[in-house]
């Protein structure tokens, strides 16, 4: 039996990094917003006439093997670590060989790591012969998890909700859950003002995220009050894009990037910046990272009738372009012949 999983990435909008427990408890009413990129990642489930577990990435190009699974179990550092954990979660009886592969560029800032994570849950959850069985509620969960365990430091969830369920989102961060709301959008009219540049330098999601957490645990006044004005300008945001306002919105926006670019230096880059002043004078009305910044891509809002022409101004400056729609479903598992 061979099974395709495949995941969206996703593009958050505001509210990022609100989502890492606790920081979101010292802000009531926060939420986070994004929405489902058709820019997958995949997972190829394949299996074996022996007991062996062969790990592949496409996009790394690394493999890691394993004689069985309790030799998987007993390792303990891999070459392909979340691909390891999440096979030894779900302990698939027999052999088995996962291939991966992404169309988000590696560092991109889009949640391809976490998309990965959720497709690979999809397919193992459907492989016939998993030895565990862990349910759809629990993938989210266990996904951030193992990435926190990866990182060595604490990671957030906002992630992982556009992979599973698709569309736009407002994840509500509440006391003893998180909650997400799917929200009505013209999605043809949101994506027709939308543009993504990647800049060509991965971001360092880990390191940057963790500055800002300390700071703000540390009781630094100034990224504590970009962070009360990053939870009111989600919140915002949510009922711009609920009322379809979209000038406020892409106020919104811009305002969402003045407060983030302030948590830490390494947020922005020249690039970036240079970036952000090149749309500007082509039309844009706001762009902001996506991610935790310092590289990766770039979303910028405009008016449908500027986006050819913000466009070319931002490939003439050195920036991938990276064609994408809202994607309308999440994670989807098909078998293949």
């Amino acid at each position: 039996m061979r099974l395709h999983a495949y995941a969206p990435a996703r593009i958050d909008l505001a509210g990022g990094t609100l989502d890492i427990w606790p920081l979101y408890l010292f802000h009531p009413g926060a939420l986070t917003l994004n929405l489902a990129i058709t820019r997958y990642a995949h997972c190829v489930l394949e299996g074996r006439r022996d007991r062996r577990l062969v790990l592949l990435s496409r996009d790394a190009c690394r493999r890691d093997e394993f004689p069985s699974l309790a030799a998987l179990e007993r390792r303990r550092r891999y070459r392909l670590p979340l691909l390891a954990h999440l096979v030894a979660a779900f302990a698939p009886r027999g052999g088995l060989t996962v291939t991966t592969w992404s169309e988000a560029p590696a560092g991109s800032g889009l949640g391809g790591s976490s998309a990965l994570g959720i497709a690979l849950c999809a397919a193992l959850a459907q492989w016939r012969g998993a030895g565990v069985q862990i349910g759809r509620a629990e993938w989210i969960p266990l996904v951030r998890d193992v990435e926190a365990r990866i990182l060595s430091v604490p990671t957030g969830e906002q992630d992982h909700y556009p992979p599973l369920y698709g569309g736009v989102s407002a994840i509500h961060l509440e006391l003893r859950r998180t909650r997400r709301e799917a929200l009505r959008v013209d999605l043809a009219a949101l994506e027709s003002r939308l543009l993504l540049a990647y800049t060509g330098k991965p971001r360092r999601s880990g390191v940057n995220n963790w500055e800002v957490f300390k700071r703000h645990l540390e009781g630094n006044r100034r990224v504590r009050q970009n962070f009360a004005a990053l939870t009111a300008t989600a919140v915002a945001m949510r009922e711009a894009l609920l009322e379809e306002d979209w000038h406020a919105f892409g106020r919104l926006l811009a305002r969402e990037w003045r407060h983030r670019r302030q948590n830490a230096a390494a947020i922005a880059t020249p690039f970036i910046d240079r970036l952000i002043r090149i749309a500007r004078r082509n039309g844009a009305q706001a762009g902001k990272v996506c991610g935790a910044g310092g590289g990766g891509c770039v979303v910028f809002f405009t008016a449908p009738e500027r986006r050819a022409q913000l466009a070319e101004a931002l490939a003439g400056a050195g920036a991938t372009l990276l064609p994408f729609r809202i994607a309308r479903r999440g994670v989807q598992v098909e078998r293949l012949r």
